[in-house]
């Protein structure tokens, strides 16, 4: 593991209580409640297993599972792992958890009909290296859903003490240059769905760019389809 994953995975490991303490009113009705229907309008629960990446405490990995869906979660946290692996015991799910890079997966090629990494490959060195393996592991045609922090996302903040040549562990990659680098290596871009701050309504975000749109989002969400291997 080399420096910045090391540190990622310490920073993680000490967030890990806050997050699971958050988690479930962030899926259920904060800004990730829109994922797992994104998610299901473009994989089915048929079309074969299914790859969490960068799991955290294991929820949208056993609300998939109780849809129906086999689903392997990783997370470079270990004690993000070891609350996922409790959230299995107590809701009876049979989703296999394991530390691990996202960077590096431990799994053969064309393993999974689709994937999941929200906002995780800003959290890495390499963007580029974190997609190339997301593509490595999906099958032809699997279709990997994508979350991008926007540029004014509060977690953003990760990153701000670069500006002080500080080791960080978020790069600073924005929407529109994760949804170009997946374009350019073997996706194909199927969709896309912005989470948007409070404040944007319906009304303004309708008559905004696709630009501006990911600009004011909290996150932008990517379905990306692999077309090539």
């Amino acid at each position: 593991m080399n420096q910045w994953s090391e540190q990622a995975s310490k920073q993680w490991d000490e967030y890990a209580a806050d997050w699971h303490s958050k988690s479930d009113a962030m899926w259920e009705t904060g800004s990730r409640r829109t994922i797992l229907p994104f998610f299901m309008q473009h994989i089915s629960a048929q079309t074969g297993p299914v790859l969490d990446a960068g799991c955290g405490d294991g929820y949208a990995s056993c609300k998939l599972a109780e849809q129906g869906f086999t689903v392997q979660g990783v997370d470079i946290a270990g004690e993000m792992i070891r609350l996922a692996n409790d959230r299995v015991k107590a809701d009876h799910n049979q989703v296999h958890f394991q530390t691990a890079d996202i960077s590096s997966l431990p799994f053969s090629e064309a393993t999974f009909a689709g994937a999941l990494s929200i906002n995780v490959v800003e959290f890495t060195p390499s963007p580029l290296r974190a997609l190339l393996e997301l593509h490595r592991v999906l099958a032809v045609g699997g279709v990997l859903v994508l979350g991008i922090l926007g540029p004014t996302a509060g977690p953003r903040a990760h990153s701000y003490r670069r500006l002080y040549e500080e080791a960080t562990i978020q790069n600073t990659m924005m929407p529109w240059e994760a949804k170009q680098l997946a374009r350019e290596n073997g996706f194909t871009l199927l969709a896309e769905e912005p989470v948007y701050k409070d404040g944007i309504t319906p009304d303004i975000a309708g008559r905004l760019s696709v630009e501006l749109r990911e600009a004011v989002s909290f996150l932008t969400l990517f379905a990306l389809q692999k077309t090539a291997k």
